[in-house]
């Protein structure tokens, strides 16, 4: 897996709930940009920690995923991805992946004879793709009601 990620594991139907729970509890502290005091009670003598109101949304994402039952990861933007972990979050194989490199479509850099894909370079790609498909299938939509369809 690409640098500073955890590989990704289910959760069990235990954590799901507490998953579930745990993000509803935050949601509702979080109205500000101010960030989330907590206070450790295991261990009072560690006190409180200040966490960030953006980290704590991004917790809160995770959180509702976990209660879906859904594994998460998370990838530093500058991360460099293997050709088969970029294929993977494309959900295209990896020779489909190669011809889109190949082709200028996706940055990438070459380590000795691999490439390896900035995280940033796939998502933008991804971005384009989805918006052109999206267009096109407005397209398709606006032609079958010229049609009557």
């Amino acid at each position: 897996m690409a640098q500073g990620t955890l590989a990704p594991t289910l959760p069990s139907e235990a954590e799901a709930i507490l998953a579930k729970e745990t993000s509803r509890v935050l949601a509702s502290h979080v109205q500000t940009a101010e960030p989330l005091r907590l206070r450790m009670l295991d261990d009072p003598a560690k006190g409180t920690v200040n966490i960030p109101a953006s980290a704590v949304r991004m917790l809160i994402h995770i959180l509702e995923e976990m209660a879906r039952g859904n594994a998460v990861t998370l990838i530093p933007v500058h991360a460099e991805l293997t050709t088969q972990e970029a294929a993977d979050m494309l959900n295209i194989s990896r020779p489909s992946l190669i011809q889109l490199l190949d082709e200028g479509k996706i940055e990438f850099r070459r380590v000795g004879t691999h490439r390896r894909v900035r995280f940033e370079g796939l998502m933008a790609y991804k971005r384009r793709a989805d918006a052109d498909r999206r267009a096109a299938l407005a397209e398709l939509v606006a032609y079958d009601q010229e049609l009557g369809i």
